[in-house]
């Protein structure tokens, strides 16, 4: 499955839990803020942010992946910003990817729940 059809899967997931405003990396959809790190100079985009009871939270999609540091990098700035803005910063896991996502959220000591992304 590709990734475009995954996130299109998590906005089904996302739309189901209450978020309004829902914003996502998808053609068919406003394409969240971009953000950059302070020291670095390369932006890093949320796959999807919604707001549900006011607050604000960030949607990735939590794949295996060789450059583990940037997946780290980014999941640390979503997960402070989720944290400001009273959301959660939430890693839908597809199907083999749930086991690699959490061994590098206890390795980083990173804040987010991990929720395994049925196939919808």
């Amino acid at each position: 499955m590709q990734k475009q059809e995954i996130i299109k899967n998590a906005i089904t997931w996302a739309q189901k839990k209450g978020f309004k405003a829902i914003k996502a990396n998808h053609p068919e959809f406003e394409i969240p803020v971009q953000y950059t790190n302070p020291n670095e100079e390369e932006t890093y985009t949320p796959d999807i942010t919604g707001k549900k009871l006011g607050c604000k939270s960030y949607i990735e999609i939590a794949m295996k992946t060789d450059n583990v540091q940037r997946r780290v990098t980014k999941w640390k700035l979503l997960s402070k910003l989720s944290a400001i803005k009273g959301g959660k910063l939430f890693l839908l896991a597809p199907s083999g990817h749930k086991a690699f996502t959490e061994r590098v959220l206890k390795q980083h000591n990173l804040m987010a729940q991990v929720i395994s992304l049925p196939n919808l």
